[in-house]
């Protein structure tokens, strides 16, 4: 016979084998459960961290466990290391011949306070090629040094948990700015502002997976408190909100982050090529009174009171027999699709001769221009009428009071590229309109910058829609949704630690006590 097993010691091993099956399931929650990569090796790394060419000073980094070893022996240092984060002024000698290589300020940083995490050192040298040569030659001569390769100073720092993923990625941004803009939303990003949101949506969907498994497991025994679904309901719901909000920026970030699509469009000879070199100040395209002269896309980056712009030059739209020029049409509307802000250009010599007739000749002519779909959008558009130096003074001013009068029109400005009368005025509302689309980056919620964190986040949503769909038919699968709304929202912060769900069940509900 079996022997008899005690109802406390069957409830006893129950209990085990629920707990094993939640620490299994929780384990398996995401590829991204550990830190990737860990420390990435034991070797110690250097590069020139500055920008490469002649310059009065170039820096030399180093980062790894070899970091004071490579300090001392290139510095000549036989006691101890420089106080932290202090400059010292050294002859920076080659470790085989002792030749002086040169003489400049050497750093020390020892881990974690570090940018890698690891023990760093920095050499601010001379930035002749020969010197930079001669002292990244003189660190490939140590033991256990190897040159760095590109970005791993930076996968170092994220491996280490110094940086997180968004963190770097703004990182990235800020050396690739080139407008005041752009700095701005990449410097706010590096400090973590959209990581910090990213984490703290992680946190509360942990504790929501967290409870559901407990329920799932654990409900029988009457160890988890009544409502603690209701809870979780509402913490999905709240979240899904958030997150829709925020997805619900019409690409203000990304559009800084990548420049914002301006195109030049309209009849043939109404200008448009004048435009774009009277905005770039160089002729960049080709001007000419014979219809149809550009007949691909001319593309140029601007920066329109620090926020980047692409501006993009097109065919003039009209039917032609040419072969070559009906492409470059068909380019042009496409491009016109796709852009975030179309300068409808138009030659004030076509306009009616009653100025009364102007804003409705101007309707028609955008309905021709511009897609279907954009037509509700008409304050991604601005009118340019050209050419105002051909026109009376008193029939410009007649017009000015007719389109002011008119509301149902973008912003219109009357400019003449010839003498750039009305310049200022287009390029303040140019301006104007640019912002409109990119938003103030220092002001409000941080902004999505990545089309990748767009698609994580959208799969998030989704899977949490998927927790509301079967939250009272299948709980297993409603879970299921917020694991993966987990996963989705790790694989942005490149994190997702199985271990922070264990605790979390252990700490809230006291299970095995």
């Amino acid at each position: 016979m079996l022997p008899s097993i005690s109802a406390g010691i069957w409830r006893g091993a129950v209990h085990t084998l629920r707990t094993s099956r939640l620490v299994a399931v929780t384990r398996s929650l995401s590829t991204c459960d550990t830190v990737p990569g860990g420390l990435c090796d034991a070797e110690t790394v250097f590069a020139l961290s500055s920008g490469h060419g002649r310059c009065g000073v170039a820096v030399v980094r180093v980062s790894g466990p070899a970091s004071a070893a490579a300090l001392r022996c290139m510095a000549g240092l036989t006691r101890s290391l420089p106080p932290p984060r202090t400059a010292l002024l050294r002859s920076i000698t080659d470790p085989r011949s002792r030749e002086v290589l040169d003489r400049g300020l050497i750093l020390w940083f020892p881990g974690p306070h570090s940018f890698t995490g690891e023990d760093s050192a920095e050499f601010h040298i001379h930035g002749g090629p020969a010197v930079i040569t001669a002292v990244l030659q003189a660190l490939g001569s140590l033991p256990g040094m190897r040159p760095a390769e590109a970005g791993e100073f930076t996968r170092r720092a994220f491996n280490g948990g110094k940086l997180g993923l968004t963190e770097v990625e703004g990182l990235g941004d800020l050396i690739h700015a080139e407008t005041e803009a752009q700095r701005r939303q990449a410097l706010r990003q590096m400090s973590g502002e959209l990581g910090h949101l990213y984490q703290e949506w992680s946190h509360r969907l942990k504790r929501c997976l967290a409870h559901v498994e407990a329920f799932i497991d654990f409900s029988e025994d009457e160890l988890i408190e009544d409502g603690v679904l209701n809870q979780v309901d509402t913490s999905v719901c709240d979240l899904q909100t958030e997150m829709e909000r925020h997805l619900q920026d019409e690409r203000r970030g990304e559009r800084l982050r990548s420049g914002v699509q301006v195109v030049i469009a309209g009849a043939t000879n109404a200008g448009k090529s004048s435009l774009l070199n009277t905005l770039c100040q160089r002729p960049a395209a080709i001007v000419s009174p014979i219809p149809g002269t550009t007949r691909d896309v001319v593309e140029t980056s601007l920066d329109i009171g620090g926020f980047p712009v692409v501006l993009s030059d097109t065919a003039g739209l009209r039917d032609s027999p040419d072969l070559v020029e009906r492409e470059g049409v068909r380019r042009a509307r496409e491009r016109v699709e796709q852009a975030d802000l179309t300068l409808v250009v138009v030659d004030c010599a076509q306009l009616p001769p009653d100025t009364q007739q102007a804003p409705a000749f101007l309707q028609g002519h955008l309905s021709s221009v511009l897609p279907t779909q954009q037509h509700p959008q008409r304050e991604r558009c601005l009118v340019v009428l050209n050419k105002t130096d051909l026109v009376p003074e008193e029939r410009r001013q007649r017009l000015e009071k007719e389109l002011r009068r008119s509301s149902a029109l973008p912003p219109v400005c009357l400019l003449s590229c010839q003498t750039n009368a009305g310049l200022q005025d287009f390029l303040t509302a140019l301006h104007s309109s640019v912002k409109a689309l990119c938003g103030d980056p220092l002001s409000g919620a941080p902004s999505l910058t990545q089309a990748r964190h767009r698609a994580h986040l959208q799969q998030c949503v989704a899977a949490l829609a998927q927790y509301q769909r079967y939250r009272d038919s299948d709980l297993a699968l409603a879970a299921e949704g917020v694991r993966l709304a987990l996963t989705s929202l790790g694989r942005i912060t490149g994190r997702v630690g199985a271990e922070e769900i264990l605790d979390i069940i252990f700490k809230d509900f006291c299970i095995g006590k």
